[in-house]
């Protein structure tokens, strides 16, 4: 099927859009479905296999493993993604040329991250480190087949098949892991499972966009994507450096039962907040570079974004650190409640990441690439300063060390992207107060049941689900009631969920 995007060169595109042109709200209903399918197949599968198969040591060896191989393979993207997704004229030709542009750097990264597992495990004088790197540097020799498709299908919003790849990909991990693991792999059993994973993300992406692959190669044209990709490139890497050296850092100063505490409260933050808004991304990157071209108000288009993201997501993460020692204790066992005090810190400090959605996006798309950078680089250096010294003290303050992170980050970016967007002060401190409080009313429940009912530690599953479900109905009166630009969203998608069982008027109209 041919694209619903003109060629500009009289170049045939060829790429699978969906029948029908999604519209932005259609595709971020779609996109959250996915990140909970994805979350809850996930969550499953991290539960089975913490209460039967992992214990906290494992984990931790596989963290270091997998954290050490993902902050050499981050240079494998290489900014291709967010090329492709957002480059204004895109021909046949410059797709053949960017795939092969990926291919090379891309497999020449995996070559290095086989050879570098050697001297890693010698590093860190662990034996069963080294099978681990390998199996999962291999798996990153199937990265590069999927970039490319699905960047194409993000372009075109085609959502559904971004939903297939993000299901499927969940799917082949969680299947391998467990049947691994039930069969006493261990550690082994996490690896194989990451390398399914990429397997089957490959795998989906070609069968969604035609089977494309860049023959015959070409890099006539090439200086433009590599401009671009090596920018993306260092800013990808000092993300991922700021985001794996917590538990490469954590494992050099304490111990790989303390790497594995950590990853487990890092995880289930971390798959929290993917399933309330991580798919948004690659919704609204597209969609705001429709509106750039279309020459609209960028700054509002923000405030509704930010609006709705802080809506949803800080209540999840408040609610996450409230609930820390009940959710660990009835999901994981006792032999992990030393992550419920970490799990506490790094669910606070995710709700002062969430405040700035888009934080990188927008600026690459606005080309402001310079100056991001070096924000970028003072970050990561605030970042590794304050968990270098955390880090010495214990595991509850390293990860204590990332509410103080992410206040500094707030001070770095916030002014930074006001420049490059436009949004007005005024309106985003509103928004995050009514958010505030919103989020205030969600976790209220909680607290009182703490007072009222049981401590956190004997805290049972109808405590906390009945202490949930009334945080939920305040959270939806709070943001009604204050007239919450999120709300209007979060109607329209109830009501239409809801009326196809003629059950819309169960959602109040906003005020």
């Amino acid at each position: 099927m041919a694209s619903t995007r003109p060629p500009t060169s009289g170049a045939e595109i060829r790429v699978r859009p969906p029948a029908t042109k999604m519209s932005v709200r259609g595709a971020a209903a779609l996109a959250m479905a996915s990140q909970f399918g994805a979350f809850a197949i996930q969550f499953a599968a991290s539960v089975v296999l913490a209460r039967w198969f992992i214990d906290p040591d494992e984990l931790g060896l596989f963290t270091i493993a997998f954290s050490f191989v993902s902050l050499l393979a981050v240079l494998q993207e290489f900014g291709i993604n967010r090329f492709v997704a957002g480059e204004r004229e895109l021909t046949d030709e410059t797709i053949r040329t960017a795939f092969t542009v990926s291919l090379a750097i891309s497999w020449a990264i995996a070559i290095a991250c086989v050879l570098a597992a050697w001297p890693a495990a010698a590093f860190y004088a662990m034996p069963g480190l080294l099978p681990l790197l390998l199996v999962i540097a291999a798996s990153y020799f199937f990265v590069p087949l999927a970039t490319v498709p699905m960047a194409l299908l993000q372009r075109e919003l085609d959502f559904r098949s971004n939903t297939m790849i993000e299901i499927g990909v969940v799917l082949a991990n969680a299947a391998v892991a467990l049947a691994l693991a039930s069969r006493g792999w261990g550690a082994m059993a996490l690896a194989w499972g990451a390398f399914a994973q990429q397997v089957a993300r490959a795998g989906i992406a070609q069968w969604r966009i035609g089977g494309r692959l860049p023959i015959p190669p070409r890099l006539t044209g090439a200086l433009p994507v590599l401009r671009f990709g090596g920018f993306s490139t260092v800013l990808s890497a000092l993300s991922q450096t700021g985001a794996r050296l917590p538990e490469l850092l954590i494992g050099r100063l304490l111990d790989t039962v303390a790497v594995g505490l950590f990853a487990r409260a890092w995880g289930l933050a971390a798959q929290l907040r993917l399933l309330v808004s991580g798919g948004l991304a690659t919704v609204f990157y597209p969609a705001f570079a429709r509106a750039r071209d279309a020459g609209e108000d960028l700054g509002a288009h923000y405030e509704r974004v930010a609006a709705s993201v802080t809506a949803i997501t800080w209540p999840a993460m408040a609610g996450l650190a409230a609930c820390s020692v009940p959710v660990i204790a009835m999901l994981y066992g006792a032999n992990w409640l030393g992550a419920a005090r970490p799990l506490e810190w790094i669910a606070v400090s995710q709700i002062l990441f969430i405040a700035l959605p888009l934080h990188v996006e927008l600026p690459i798309l606005l080309k402001r690439m310079r100056p991001l950078l070096w924000r970028f680089a003072l970050d990561t250096a605030v970042s590794v300063v304050l968990l270098a010294l955390a880090a010495t003290v214990s595991l509850e303050a390293a990860a204590a060390s990332r509410v103080a992170y992410g206040l500094a980050w707030l001070a770095i970016h916030a002014p930074f992207l006001h420049s490059v967007v436009g949004f007005r002060w005024s309106a985003l401190l509103r928004v995050w107060a009514m958010s505030a409080l919103a989020t205030g009313a969600a976790v209220l429940p909680v607290a009182l049941s703490y007072r009222l009912w049981a401590a956190p530690d004997e805290a049972g599953f109808v405590q906390v689900a009945a202490a949930v479900i009334a945080g939920i109905l305040l959270w939806l009166v709070t943001l009604r009631q204050t007239r919450h630009p999120a709300y209007g969203e979060i109607h329209h998608l109830a009501a239409a969920a809801l009326g196809r069982a003629g059950l819309s008027r169960m959602v109040p109209a906003p005020r």
